[in-house]
């Protein structure tokens, strides 16, 4: 089990990336939350298994036709015992 922040920059404000995120998250079975930050960057905490947690970059360094990810900034931080669930912040 790993936990990392994502700082996540390019077009990824007002073009629905915390959902798509979230989708994603859930969908590789990971924990931790998504915020936008006042840069115009998001933070995205992930939470799960190493190959979980890559499949999930591998799917937002790929956006869609609204998110433009260029830069994906990683920091490990300590694992979080019992989180259960992805969250999205206002």
């Amino acid at each position: 089990m790993k936990r990392f922040k994502a700082v996540v920059s390019g077009r990824v404000q007002n073009v629905g990336f915390r959902t798509f995120a979230s989708m994603n998250a859930q969908q590789c079975h990971l924990t931790g939350s998504v915020t936008n930050l006042e840069n115009g960057d998001v933070e995205v905490i992930i939470q799960g298994e190493q190959n979980d947690i890559d499949e999930f970059l591998e799917l937002t360094r790929k956006g869609n036709r609204f998110i433009r990810v260029d830069n994906i900034q990683l920091k490990m931080l300590p694992v979080v015992e019992g989180e259960k669930k992805f969250t999205y912040h206002w």
